[in-house]
């Protein structure tokens, strides 16, 4: 399970093991006359990025190949391929910034109010917008240095943080060179226009067939089978995993999504907020407030459903999903929660009273609001929301991996909901996937192959 521990305060969520319980399994035949061919289904979408126009083509010789020594030397044997993704990308044994002694989690909370934190950080004045964070800061800290101490507690005890004995040496991460997804979406534009009336609203990732680009990005592609499956997109792989479905596309194409005529009873939104930093380094384009409130929530939420919006630690941001974006949608706010960050020995990654950067994360949680009779019946045998919950792990090293909510929401939802991820950059079994870098993290290079039956 991906959740380690279970308290009233939260819950310490392992992200590597939910990612390695999604089934990236895949089962192949092989023959080997003279070398290695796979019947794995793979869609193989190759071309140059100058090129307006690509092919996508399935076909029994477009998996993966394997050295002959890696080969089942029985003609039609079947072999299974497990993937699982690299443990190295959570290797967060230190803290990017340690804490000074009478900080550190297993001190104790020392009690501060804002004008000592103020004093402490800086002798020159506070704008408004960090005066606002200094006493958002001030109101919640107490709450997440608690709880985050009793879940890490519960962690040490049970072996799955380690104290931190001696100074590893840090490893360099080999991070893939993944192809341009957002430039793919934005050369689909360039597509001829489709007859709707003619193209259907799904693609389904068969055994053997093939297809042009254009449907892959024109419709929601969807793994059905209780397998993964491999995607060749621009000569680059990804791993699909089973029960999974995606659209690749950006806000200007959302129309797919909303053609795949689903409601959704949970959503989750990562937003591309803009802030200083985005801008500097040109990670990923952002969206301004205005494209934010454009994105069709309502058409795609079921009656009572379940928002999920991830927001940065800038109080503007905070302010705009509370006082602008949820009333926009008609969702009502119920709760705030925070995702915490540690190390593998229980350290907050950064100083929990940073000035600059904060060792969490907000999650605003709210319902859609409808018919009265509607909201009770996908209300009963559920628990309802609570205001504060911690979600404390051990973050990804790759910008921008969240970790997973599936099981953290479990309690509060139906089994077998529809959920649905905006601005998602991974797969997951059970869920609907969009976003113009949604197969990011699904990318072969992120994962080893660990075995071969």
């Amino acid at each position: 399970m991906s959740v380690v521990h279970r308290l009233t305060v939260g819950w310490l969520v392992d992200h590597l093991s939910f990612i390695n319980q999604c089934g990236y399994e895949i089962c192949d035949s092989f023959t080997c006359p003279d070398g290695v061919t796979l019947s794995t289904p793979v869609t193989s979408t190759e071309g140059c990025r100058g090129s307006s126009t690509f092919v996508a083509t399935f076909s029994s010789n477009s998996g993966p190949t394997h050295s002959p020594e890696d080969a089942t030397e029985t003609e039609g044997k079947t072999a299974k391929l497990k993937y699982v993704f690299r443990e190295e990308f959570f290797d967060m044994s230190k803290p990017h910034i340690v804490a000074p002694p009478e900080e550190q989690l297993c001190q104790g909370c020392p009690e501060m109010s804002l004008t000592e934190i103020k004093k402490r950080k800086r002798k020159c004045l506070f704008n408004q917008g960090e005066l606002d964070a200094l006493e958002y800061h001030s109101k919640v800290r107490k709450l997440i240095w608690e709880g985050t101490l009793h879940l890490v507690q519960e962690g040490l005890k049970s072996g799955f943080l380690h104290q931190r004995t001696a100074e590893r040496s840090c490893r360099k991460n080999n991070v893939p060179v993944v192809c341009g997804l957002a430039e793919l979406c934005e050369m689909a534009k360039q597509f001829p226009a489709v007859n709707e009336g003619d193209h259907p609203a799904v693609y389904v990732l068969e055994e053997e067939t093939s297809s042009p680009e254009q449907d892959l990005l024109s419709c929601v592609t969807e793994n059905t089978s209780n397998h993964a499956k491999i995607i060749v997109l621009m000569g680059q792989k990804y791993l699909v995993p089973p029960k999974s479905s995606f659209l690749l596309s950006d806000i200007s194409c959302l129309q797919p999504l909303l053609n795949y005529k689903k409601k959704y009873d949970v959503i989750v939104i990562d937003p591309p907020w803009e802030n200083k930093s985005v801008k500097r380094s040109n990670r990923y384009s952002h969206l301004s407030s205005w494209q934010i409130k454009q994105i069709p929530v309502p058409t795609l939420a079921a009656p009572n459903c379940l928002v999920v919006t991830w927001v940065t630690n800038r109080q503007k941001h905070l302010h705009f999903v509370k006082d602008e974006l949820y009333p926009h949608w008609s969702v009502k706010i119920l709760a705030e929660w925070h995702w915490v960050k540690i190390t593998r020995a229980g350290e907050f990654v950064l100083p929990l009273d940073s000035l600059h950067k904060k060792p969490y994360e907000v999650l605003v949680l709210g319902r859609v609001q409808g018919d009265v009779k509607e909201a009770l019946r996908t209300s009963e045998g559920v628990l309802p929301i609570p205001e504060h919950k911690l979600i404390v792990s051990i973050p990804c090293t790759l910008h921008s991996h969240k970790p997973p909510l599936t099981a953290v929401l479990a309690e509060f939802i139906k089994p077998d909901v529809e959920c649905l991820e905006l601005f998602a950059r991974n797969l997951q079994p059970g869920w609907t996937s969009w976003g113009n870098e949604v197969l990011k993290f699904q990318h072969i290079d992120y994962f080893t192959l660990v075995q071969k039956e």
